[in-house]
């Protein structure tokens, strides 16, 4: 069994897929409208460029996807949040000032009782992150 996030954006799949990337690495793959095969269309009008399937692949085979909502109503996540994992304090710290700049930060990066580092912030496409260490002892 798996389970892997599907987000939906209004208009913004692909920016956020591409800075996700960027953050994460891994390997990308973005579908427009335009690339389904001729009589696959949806039964909607969107403009060519609309997402209509984004996935992530990274770390130790974990899958982040997204499309864009074509009902326009894919606007942030509400009670949720994505939780990322790390080992090491100062990858931490790159992921967390990353996924925060130009969004906003809910709990600044520091040590809990769970954690030697932990923060939580909301990123400029209104996901919720949760960024973690759990050092290996």
């Amino acid at each position: 069994m798996s389970l892997h996030p599907y987000l939906y954006f209004t208009n913004t799949a692909r920016d956020a897929m591409e800075r996700y990337h960027e953050i994460l690495g891994g390997e990308l793959y973005i579908m427009n409208l335009a690339d389904l095969p001729a009589g696959d269309e949806p039964p909607f009008e969107a403009p060519d460029d609309l997402v209509v399937h984004a996935a992530l692949e990274f770390g130790d085979g974990d899958l982040l996807m997204a499309s864009d909502d074509p009902t326009g109503d894919g606007a942030g996540v509400k009670g949720a949040a994505l939780n990322i994992t790390v080992t090491d304090r100062d990858e931490a710290r790159r992921i967390f000032e990353a996924l925060a700049e130009d969004g906003s930060v809910g709990m600044a990066l520091g040590e809990t009782f769970w954690s030697p580092m932990f923060g939580t912030c909301v990123d400029r496409f209104g996901v919720t992150w949760m960024v973690n260490v759990d050092e290996v002892n």
